[in-house]
């Protein structure tokens, strides 16, 4: 069985009020090989979808970007809000200011970047568009169904 990983310790930001979880992280091979675990970490290359048929027992999933440059995570995120996934969703990894605000629109809730970010910074980038045009995992109403009533 894999190792958990335990990388930083410091989630920097969530936006949750359940309890979060108190234990570490499994990969997607040793989730897939047993029944227990309710954490789970996607990397680079895994497919979120493998977890789907027991995305019940997910209570947090940490999706690492070990480079900004990497945006695969964006699309787990996605196919896990977009299947019912209500668990607590983490970026973890190469996380930076210019991303905040997208990763929140696919499904994050919570961040734990490998370097600290300046929390009045990220408070900006968590608020840059209050508007936006398309549907996402963040529930937000689009401008245009707000401008036709919707």
């Amino acid at each position: 069985m894999a190792e958990p990983f335990s990388g930083t310790d410091t989630v920097q930001f969530r936006f949750r009020d359940d309890e979060a979880v108190d234990h570490a992280a499994v990969t997607v091979d040793a989730f897939l090989g047993q029944s227990n675990a309710s954490a789970v970490r996607i990397e680079p290359g895994d497919d979120a979808r493998a977890l789907l048929p027991q995305i019940g027992q997910l209570r947090l999933v940490e999706v690492n970007f070990p480079s900004f440059m990497d945006g695969r995570g964006y699309s787990s995120a996605r196919i896990l809000r977009e299947a019912g996934y209500t668990g607590e969703l983490r970026a973890v990894g190469d996380v930076l200011i210019d991303q905040l605000n997208d990763l929140r629109r696919c499904g994050f809730d919570s961040f734990q970047p490998d370097q600290p970010l300046d929390a009045e910074d990220a408070a900006r980038a968590f608020a840059v568009w209050p508007e936006v045009y398309q549907p996402a995992a963040d529930a937000r109403i689009p401008i245009w169904a707000k401008r036709h009533g919707h």
